[in-house]
């Protein structure tokens, strides 16, 4: 394992193979989540239609060590709003770190890339969403900058907060 990764922009064409780290970097739920609530995030992280869509409708971020996908994060652009996301707000998604290489930076360079991104768009709110599970993952977004914006309504059985980042 080098530390000498390569950070690039990535491409709908290499779905499979993002869709194949999402799954490895989010399966730690497994053990942590109720039966249930880990079986609906499974069967999210397996649905190829979520990733399709994800992938392109998204500025997708990855991190490679000598030609391996490591991590990878997305910025899906205002003007696609969700329950969670307002119109007129960008958002982070799926920020994920392959298990072998965490605590290495990575997934806080990728969120780094995803606002340099909408900065350079002219986004003038990026938001993001994440658990209390997600101790590490929230440091990183809090050291960037992002602020709770509000509570969310329970995800998979965990509290999750919405998280709002002004470019303006």
């Amino acid at each position: 394992m080098s530390t000498n990764f390569l950070y690039r922009d990535g491409s709908p064409n290499e779905k499979d193979s993002l869709q194949k780290l999402g799954i490895l970097s989010y399966n730690q739920f497994s053990q942590i989540l109720s039966p249930p609530d880990w079986q609906t995030m499974d069967r999210f992280l397996h649905n190829d239609k979520m990733w399709t869509q994800l992938v392109n409708n998204s500025a997708i971020f990855v991190c490679e060590d000598e030609e391996r996908m490591i991590g990878m994060a997305y910025l899906v652009p205002s003007g696609n709003p969700t329950h969670i996301y307002p119109a007129d707000w960008s958002y982070v998604r799926m920020v994920g770190v392959h298990p072998g290489y965490r605590g290495k930076g990575i997934a806080k360079r990728l969120t780094q890339m995803c606002v340099n991104h909408a900065r350079q768009s002219n986004e003038k709110i990026i938001g993001l969403h994440t658990s209390e599970k997600m101790d590490d993952a929230r440091h990183i977004y809090e050291s960037i900058g992002f602020k709770i914006d509000k509570a969310l309504d329970p995800i998979y059985g965990m509290k999750y907060w919405l998280y709002k980042l002004e470019l303006t």
